[in-house]
């Protein structure tokens, strides 16, 4: 066989494979589009769910006015393309996550897929959970916090004519108020994937317990600058998001030493180590508390 046979003959599987990329990247594509439409055909629902927590801030504050306003002509087009992006991603997420798997899960040992497949499960679910997070726990305390700086007007006569107060009065832009809401749920729910990244680099052999256990100072240091920069400026809420993402990092400490203890597990079956042999910490007290 010659040279150039050799040749035509490797690039035929990657053509194969840059064929079924190609046929599932436009899959993923036209579900995205589809799931778009349908959010953008009822984006007044969805954006009224999404004021809830403004409009309940307001009311504990004895304000019945929960409107926003459109500043500029086409501020109101945009709020309803952002509803529909961030939608049909929500929506096509199940079917872009199956195309991804279809295309990789043929170049999987078994024993690959059957460790790859909870985390493709579990990366959706705890981004839903840190969403659900942000948006009645954190939102409603950032609202009230930032409504705390209106003042009522008010207006006396003098000696010297009219004198008083200038109010501070909240009146929100749409398209400022979905950003910032937009924010806060993509945020968490992406702070929420921390146990899902670090078990699965733990499978990996990227990371280990002993390593993110001897973070930890650095972690801490971390968390308090994501606190700060993704929660408004007030303790509770920077607090709260300090608590459970550090509480997640503990978390993911613990679900990494169970993945080593499998894997312990399996080198003993195989007469790679013996008894009270370890791959990793070998010093490893079990019944050390974070």
């Amino acid at each position: 066989m010659s040279a150039s046979d050799d040749m035509e003959n490797s690039a035929a599987p990657l053509i194969e494979h840059l064929a079924e990329l190609r046929n599932r990247l436009i899959r993923s594509l036209l579900a995205f589009i589809v799931g778009m439409v349908i959010c953008f055909a009822v984006w007044n629902p969805i954006f009224d769910f999404l004021t809830l927590p403004l409009c309940d801030a307001l009311a504990a504050r004895g304000q019945d006015d929960c409107g926003l306003v459109l500043i500029a002509l086409q501020e109101g087009f945009f709020v309803a393309i952002s509803i529909s992006l961030l939608g049909g991603l929500v929506l096509s997420f199940p079917v872009i996550s199956y195309q991804m798997w279809r295309f990789v899960a043929p170049g999987l040992y078994r024993t690959e897929k059957n460790a790859f497949l909870p985390f493709l499960v579990a990366s959706p679910f705890m981004f839903f959970l840190g969403a659900s997070f942000a948006y009645f726990a954190i939102t409603p305390l950032a609202f009230d916090f930032f409504l705390g700086f209106q003042q009522p007007g008010t207006l006396m006569e003098g000696t010297d004519g009219a004198t008083g107060v200038a109010g501070i009065a909240f009146q929100g832009s749409a398209q400022a108020y979905l950003s910032l809401t937009i924010k806060f749920i993509v945020a968490f729910g992406l702070c929420f994937q921390l146990p899902v990244l670090l078990t699965l680099m733990g499978k990996a052999g990227l990371v280990s317990s002993r390593g993110l256990r001897n973070m930890r100072k650095y972690a801490v240091v971390g968390i308090l600058l994501l606190a700060a920069l993704a929660t408004p400026p007030d303790v509770i809420s920077q607090v709260i998001l300090f608590v459970v993402v550090y509480g997640l990092y503990e978390i993911s400490i613990q679900l990494v030493r169970r993945v080593e203890k499998k894997k312990d597990a399996a080198a003993r079956a195989e007469g790679v180590i013996g008894e009270g042999e370890s791959l990793f910490d070998e010093d490893f007290d079990e019944d050390e508390k974070p």
